[in-house]
């Protein structure tokens, strides 16, 4: 089985018309599932947030068959990632992808379980330490996206979980967690 890193390609990856837009629309709905699905996986599994339309993306082209998804199926892959809530136009002009591999209410679990797994219930963190600190290597919240960490830092504060305060600069945003 093939790999990319430590990343096991499923067998489709191999499969010189998953490469290609079938024209069938029962192959083609097969084809977006199965996209959609290592799309995620793989993001998940290299903590990669963003997509860039212009930029090589490992993922998009097997040199073992000699094949390479076309731009216009990159995007129909990811425009159907937009429509289900895993993923987002980063501008207008669709050349970058915010990859949403937990959807903002997951990351937000994920911050709350993280909290309560490390006992800083009524602590203050920066929002740096979340992404970067001691407490979070190993775990989803290591190499966070900042956007994606704000959005649901947010969506914590409007729940009452978290309040955010601002610091002279954006690294030394904080947060503290409610009990």
């Amino acid at each position: 089985m093939q790999s990319l890193g430590n990343f096991k390609l499923p067998q489709f990856f191999n499969y010189p018309p998953y490469f290609t837009l079938q024209p069938v629309r029962e192959t083609r709905e097969k084809q977006i599932q199965l996209w959609k699905e290592l799309i995620l996986d793989y993001c998940r599994s290299q903590k990669i947030f963003i997509i860039g339309m212009e930029e090589e993306f490992p993922l998009f082209v097997n040199p073992v068959i000699d094949r390479s998804l076309s731009y216009e199926s990159r995007e129909q892959f990811l425009n159907v990632l937009v429509s289900e809530g895993r993923a987002e136009w980063m501008d207008k002009g669709r050349k970058k992808c915010l990859i949403l591999w937990l959807r903002i209410q997951d990351w937000a679990d994920c911050i709350l379980n993280f909290v309560r797994e490390n006992g800083l219930e009524n602590s203050v963190m920066t929002v740096e330490e979340i992404r970067s600190g001691m407490e979070s290597r190993g775990t989803e919240l290591q190499g966070i996206d900042r956007g994606v960490l704000m959005r649901a830092l947010r969506l914590l504060e409007q729940k009452g979980k978290v309040a955010i305060f601002k610091g002279s600069s954006a690294d030394d945003e904080g947060v503290k967690f409610s009990a």
